[in-house]
């Protein structure tokens, strides 16, 4: 769960908007009904290139959906306060002690209401952000709202406090001018709350100024819009809440149109989001869900296109959830839970199979990047035996998206197998610059690489025991990279050959990062095991000569100069993870790989011989042996 929030609901980040730094938001996460579709099956010659398939070429009926609610007019409801308010009881707010993730409670006043807006003990950017987003005062409002007048007075002073300390514009001050959205609730909020502790029907002239404050929100908003992403979606929420609360249909058809077109934007025809992550992805089927919420109740039909694309966007997710009930961390993601509904497919990923409507389709392939596939949904052993993988490809480089191109994820016997470098937060550190770093992440990496590049599924094959991926781009200048990624069933495991090339010399490594628990052993050249002490299963990494000689196999584990050899599960909690590394130097690589995870007891071997240009590698795992065809050009496959 990340910082700031033990024992709340799991939260996304949040991308600030100065050059690098981000920030963190929480929010209860929430799903709806979608039912994914039957399973794809593309069929494949052997060694021609084809087109990827396309993820969502059928479906099966959506379940009927509930009628929705009547429309109504200039109701606003108050927003939860991301959670934030936890750490912060009603006795913090009358000593003005702010408190927000690890960092210890801060007295930021002079305990009258007199907050220093200027404060940053820990120089955490989000620690300042969610100061100015007042939503730390949520206790004292919901007391106030209740009629605690004591309360109302202090969270009324605090705010009072902020609009005389930060007059319009605030542009100036970024974590004023990040957290505006999230102020404007607040001060929705608030007005609420002196309507309903007050027991009045209009405000109270007393609070004129808070009314003067929405319309300086307002107007911020109207000239500060962050585009078609998670960002713009909260500002275009705010604005219009303001709209419904000041009864200004002028604001609420500003905002109305801005969520309009920006659907179309931050979620594609097929589900993704445009975020590049996960974690952010949950949070945007999350928004737009109450964006559907919030049009409704001040009088807007939302239309159809947000729940069209939400319905995909569920499809995404659960096919994105790993055997572990995870989303895999891709991009700013902290370890994630997939949320799960009843009644759903997203029931069942997310409560890994307990209950509700088992999915048909096991692999979803995304042209924003993504592939996502499993062995099964637990149809013939338990759900959490399953394995299961993710892939990326696509456009460059942008939102809260890694370097992480090509990069792989694997869960296998009840364990993750190859896990992400992590979300190391967005303080603009040497740590951030590693977490979104190819050096992070399960790829073939080049030293002298600087580039983000697109990345292109040149083809792949879907069969019942294999799946076959090519996926090429060229990660710096004059240099191109290609992976090949075999992916079987019974036994399950992964053959990944990357080769690069370049007119100059360059240092290639494939990088494995393992969990934390690992230990890993190496034997010679060609092998190195890991597993947890004392645990019934292990993972084995393979290192096959394909056209060149293999080198020495490194591990490095928690350092720090270069980094390299870390985990980040929340931004707050870093551990030392093994990182096996295949090395090549010179103008061309060519690293053959192999990843099979197995009970502990069991023996992994291979052999190899050559037919014509095709090498052929014999398996054996646990006492099953499978043969592998591997063709010049990289084509592989499952010959048995």
């Amino acid at each position: 769960m990340p910082s700031g929030m033990r024992g709340g609901p799991t939260m996304p980040a949040r991308h600030l908007r100065t050059s690098s730094t981000t920030l963190r938001l929480t929010i209860a996460l929430l799903v709806s009904t979608a039912v994914l579709g039957a399973v794809l099956m593309i069929p494949w010659g052997g060694s021609e290139p084809e087109a990827a398939p396309d993820p969502t070429v059928s479906h099966t009926p959506e379940p009927p959906t509930a009628p929705p609610a009547p429309v109504r007019q200039n109701v606003y409801t108050c927003p939860a306060y991301s959670g934030i308010d936890h750490a912060n009881p009603v006795a913090n707010l009358y000593k003005d002690t702010f408190t927000w993730g690890t960092t210890p409670p801060t007295k930021v006043g002079d305990g009258k209401g007199n907050i220093n807006w200027r404060m940053n003990p820990p120089n955490n950017p989000s620690w300042y952000m969610w100061l100015h987003s007042l939503r730390w005062l949520g206790q004292g409002i919901t007391a106030a709202a209740a009629g605690d007048k004591a309360a109302l007075q202090r969270v009324s002073a605090i705010t009072h406090d902020w609009v005389k300390d930060n007059p319009y514009s605030w542009k100036s001050d970024v974590g004023a001018y990040e957290s505006t959205m999230h102020r404007t609730n607040v001060l929705i909020c608030l007005r609420q709350a002196v309507l309903s502790g007050l027991h009045v029907a209009k405000l109270p002239l007393t609070y004129a100024w808070l009314d003067k404050a929405l319309m300086e929100h307002a107007w911020f908003l109207q000239k500060n819009y962050s585009g078609d992403w998670n960002h713009g979606t909260d500002e275009s929420l705010a604005l219009f809440g303001i709209g419904c609360t000041l009864q200004r249909d002028d604001l609420k058809k500003i905002a109305s149109d801005r969520l309009t077109s920006a659907i179309k934007t931050s979620i594609d025809t097929q589900g993704s989001t445009n975020e590049q992550s996960t974690a952010y992805a949950q949070f945007n089927y999350v928004l737009w869900g109450r964006a559907i919420d919030v049009l409704r109740k001040c009088g807007v039909d939302p239309g159809t296109t947000i729940t069209a694309r939400r319905r995909e966007l569920a499809k995404w997710l659960a096919l994105a959830t790993n055997s572990l009930g995870n989303l895999p961390q891709l991009g700013d993601s902290e370890v994630v839970r997939t949320v799960p509904v009843t009644g759903t497919v997203l029931e069942y990923a997310g409560t890994r199979g307990a209950r509700g409507i088992r999915p048909t389709q096991r692999i979803g392939i995304f042209d924003a990047g993504y592939i996502f596939g499993r062995t099964g949904w637990g149809e013939t052993r338990p759900f959490t035996q399953e394995s299961t993988y993710s892939i990326r490809f696509g456009p460059s480089q942008k939102l809260h998206g890694h370097n992480d191109h090509t990069s792989i994820t694997y869960t296998s016997r009840g364990r993750d197998i190859l896990i992400d470098g992590g979300h190391a937060g967005y303080k603009v550190d040497d740590w951030r610059f590693w977490a979104k770093s190819q050096f992070a992440h399960n790829e073939m990496v080049v030293k002298s690489a600087t580039g983000h590049p697109e990345t292109k599924l040149v083809r792949s094959s879907i069969k019942a025991t294999s799946e076959f991926y090519e996926l090429h781009d060229s990660p710096g200048a004059g240099i191109d990279r290609t992976r090949d990624v075999l992916v079987l069933k019974d036994p399950d495991l992964m053959v990944v050959l990357d080769r690069g090339s370049s007119a100059a010399d360059q240092e290639y490594s494939t990088l494995w990062h393992l969990p934390a628990d690992q230990k890993v052993v190496v034997s010679g050249n060609d092998r190195a095991v890991a597993a947890r002490p004392g645990d019934t299963v292990k993972t084995t990494l393979l290192q096959i000569p394909f056209q060149q000689q293999t080198t020495p196999i490194e591990v490095t584990t928690g350092q720090q100069d270069p980094i390299q050899g870390w985990h980040y599960t929340t931004i707050d909690k870093r551990l030392p993870s093994p990182v096996v590394k295949f090395n090549r130097s010179g103008q061309n690589a060519s690293i053959l790989s192999v990843i099979a995870p197995t009970r502990t007891n069991a023996t992994v071997s291979y052999t190899t011989s050559m037919q014509g240009s095709r090498m052929v590698v014999n398996l054996t795992v646990d006492g099953v042996t499978t043969v592998i065809g591997i063709a010049a050009d990289g084509t592989m496959q499952r010959i048995k």
